[in-house]
């Protein structure tokens, strides 16, 4: 049997000896494009930065293509964070953004070689931000800081491409983009997990889906997991799912109200 190119055992994560969700046990194989679906809290960031090796486990094994995670410089990892993360203020360009993704290649060597500024701008290029290479990063939009980002770890040429929340803030046709490129990456045989709230995107555009709530709560295809039994039971809440052929759906069944106010005299 071959061995997951991601496999948690018993993987507990926390901080300060607070564990936030419990025992994990999953193996994730290679070539997979999966999303991890949970509430706010679940713990599916930190489940990524055990993963990435940012966060020890506080028991259990993580190991990346049969290696530690832990001190690992074999395999590379690309990490796009969360975009309200970032300290926007910093005086960078887009360009020079997308070549951080290059200084553990560098070493001691304070330069880019004339290589590493052509790969900077075949990515951008692809990525629809060509133009906007000498741009202050503090003046794109949402969308476009994302993509730098997914620039910036693509540089580094990952075998695991790791992203917390790449749609997030974002409208409905940079999503689709962004969403449909990390799909052509993992056809070209690249591995990518990411974490979402949009239940819909990555019913439309992932083949696999974790749902997580302080641990797993089931997995598989979206198809087959998005039922309201499971959706209620890692939301908490009842939900909806709508069929019509391929297309899924899924919408809270609880209706809003709003109180309406007197007129004032």
């Amino acid at each position: 049997m071959a061995v997951p190119f991601i496999e948690l055992k018993d993987a507990v994560g926390g901080y300060d000896r607070t564990p936030v969700f419990r025992p994990v046990n999953i193996g994730i194989p290679k070539g997979e494009f999966a999303g991890i679906v949970g509430p706010t809290g679940s713990g599916k960031t930190t489940f990524l930065k055990i993963i990435l090796g940012l966060l020890s486990p506080l028991s259990g094994e993580v190991t990346v293509s049969g290696v530690s995670v832990y001190g690992n410089k074999k395999i590379p990892i690309g990490y796009v964070p969360q975009v309200e993360t970032v300290d926007w203020d910093f005086p960078v360009t887009v360009e020079e953004v997308v070549l951080m993704g290059r200084c553990k290649e560098k070493a001691f060597l304070p330069w880019n070689s004339k290589k590493d500024r052509q790969d900077a701008k075949n990515l951008l290029e692809r990525l629809g931000l060509g133009e906007l290479a000498k741009r202050h990063i503090r003046a794109l939009s949402g969308g476009q800081q994302q993509r730098v980002f997914l620039a910036r770890a693509l540089i580094s040429n990952p075998a695991l491409l790791i992203l917390d929340e790449p749609t997030a803030g974002v409208d409905i046709k940079t999503q689709h983009n962004v969403l449909h490129l990390l799909g052509e990456l993992n056809k070209e045989g690249m591995t990518i997990l990411l974490t979402t709230h949009d239940l819909n995107a990555v019913a439309a555009h992932l083949p696999w889906v974790i749902c997580f709530n302080k641990g797993i709560i089931a997995q598989g295809d979206p198809e087959d997991i998005f039922t309201p039994a499971v959706l209620k039971k890692t939301y908490e809440a009842d939900m909806n799912v709508i069929r019509h052929g391929d297309f899924v759906m899924m919408a809270h069944s609880t209706p809003l109200s709003f109180k309406k106010k007197k007129r004032q005299p």
